[in-house]
């Protein structure tokens, strides 16, 4: 395994892929330098004089000024590092790269729907319009357990707190979230529940769902029976014999739609896991599959990268739009754009936010933009999209979800076990976390370290994901753990 690594030709600073003593005498770039302290696993050390005030550069690019005189082998964090973001900035575009080439196209196990959609897995889905059935919901879940067999993958309930006390947009963004939830091909059968007096009542909700297939959802609104239970119980017993019906067959992975999302991120995370789904991403798009970045305040610092790769210049502006509109959120709430990276994130060597969104953005690969979607709206364009959330792990893997994502990668330097309405690959930066954590962590990126090339691993993490889309299931699936998050912009009456 190597101790360190710089990461591009232009950097200052190198990274230190395991614990390095004081004194350690390290070659960089055929250069000799000699730690200063100890440098902790991920954590940045200067390679050449930084004077304050100046550029540290790391992944090519700057990732904020010097707060102070940084001597060669001084580790390099929050306390002599500081973010050169301002507010709102001036964007052109300077269009780059080109459409990537064709591959051969491959096939996964999946299940083809009446409208035309894939899904990957077969469950029936338990969907409240409000918050206050969310018990209901969850004991209709543990009594419909025993009709997961055959094809029928499982009975899952999908409770959160919102559909009533809204306004505006707000209201419709959940609405909008939950009728794409209804939706999903993942799910051969959906129950949605309400209560009767919700402002997202299940009236409303039609409204976003469009054109349904009427033997795969239905409806009960709990204020309107004697016994929700009972009538809860048949509605789902009519769904499950509709999902049983459903089976497997071969699809093209061009039909695959990946969410791509990071969190718990370490100095490791832009080096290893995130480059990795960048890899991925290119052999997806290569097959004529799809995939989605999300997490917009990641890409503060890093925008750049991604609107010059825009495919037209009406993704730019989008994109402009995409980031600026975030910004404005924060502003609008009296916070600073710029104070992102989480306690996580500067333990494990993160020291600001563009230091942050330069390995976030790596899980982009080098495709072109095709797609830039509204929170809410749904990927309609093949290719690498930008969807606009935030940078919250539920909230932002809801998102992906509901923009049509069958899988969602999540990529961790810390470890998580949070789980999304679709499958969610966990993808650890370091192996250490790998071992430690093996009923959360689904893939070992950190092995990009420890002599495997990047062709081999992306290949594998592809493999991989085709497997998940034929039906095996991801360690927090194997867990129980489903997860949904709806994102709360408005006033709660």
């Amino acid at each position: 395994m190597q101790d360190i690594i710089k990461i591009h030709q232009n950097d200052n600073v190198a990274v230190a892929l395991k614990p390095i003593a004081k004194g350690t005498i390290l070659h960089v770039a055929g250069c000799e330098v000699t730690a200063a302290e100890d440098i902790m696993q991920g954590h940045k050390f200067a390679i050449k004089p930084i004077k304050a005030g100046e550029a540290v550069i790391k992944y090519g690019f700057r990732i904020g000024n010097a707060k102070e005189d940084i001597g060669v082998g001084a580790w390099i964090h929050t306390h002599n590092v500081k973010t050169a973001l301002g507010e709102l900035l001036e964007y052109s575009y300077h269009p780059t790269g080109t459409d990537l080439k064709e591959t051969e196209h491959v096939t996964f196990d999946g299940y083809k729907r009446k409208n035309g959609k894939v899904g990957v897995r077969n469950e029936v889905w338990i969907i409240p319009t409000v918050g206050c059935v969310n018990d209901i919901a969850k004991a209709l879940e543990r009594e419909a357990k025993s009709l997961a067999t055959g094809s029928v993958e499982d009975v899952i309930a999908f409770t959160h707190p919102y559909g009533c006390s809204q306004m505006g947009e707000d209201q419709d963004n959940t609405r909008r979230i939950l009728a794409n939830l209804v939706n999903h091909p993942n799910a051969g059968g959906v129950l949605l529940l309400g209560l009767g007096c919700e402002n997202s009542n299940i009236e409303e909700i039609k409204k976003f769902m469009g054109d349904y297939d009427k033997d795969r959802v239905r409806f009960l609104v709990c204020q309107e029976v004697e016994d929700e239970m009972e009538a809860g119980r048949k509605l789902l017993e009519e769904l499950a014999a509709y999902a049983g019906a459903c089976k497997r067959e071969k699809v093209d992975a061009s039909e695959l739609i990946i969410g791509m999302k990071c969190g718990g991120s370490d100095g490791l995370s832009g080096i290893t896991a995130n480059p990795t789904v960048g890899a991925f991403s290119d052999i997806l798009i290569s097959k004529g599959g799809t995939t989605i970045l999300t997490e917009v305040p990641e890409m503060f610092g890093a925008e750049t990268l991604l609107m010059d790769r825009c495919a037209n210049e009406e993704l730019f502006h989008k994109t402009v739009d995409l980031i600026n509109d975030f910004k404005n959120y924060f502003t609008s709430h009296n916070q600073t754009i710029y104070e992102n990276p989480s306690p996580g994130n500067k333990k494990g060597g993160i020291s600001t936010l563009e230091d942050k969104s330069l390995g976030c953005t790596q899980k982009s690969g080098s495709a072109l933009v095709k797609g830039v979607l509204a929170y809410g709206a749904q990927v309609c364009e093949k290719g690498l999209n930008l969807l606009s959330a935030p940078g919250n792990d539920l909230v932002a893997a809801t998102a992906l979800a509901a923009s049509g994502a069958h899988i969602v990668l999540f990529t961790t330097g810390r470890g998580t076990p949070f789980a999304s309405p679709v499958p969610t690959v966990k993808i650890s930066s370091n192996s250490n976390l790998y071992q430690k954590k093996s009923g959360w962590i689904d893939f070992n990126a950190g092995k990009l370290v420890e002599e495997t090339s990047m062709e081999e691993l992306s290949q594998e993490l592809f493999q991989y994901v085709l497997d998940v889309a034929s039906g095996k299931k991801v360690k927090a699936e194997e867990a129980g753990f489903h997860d949904m998050a709806i994102f709360k912009q408005g006033v709660t009456l």
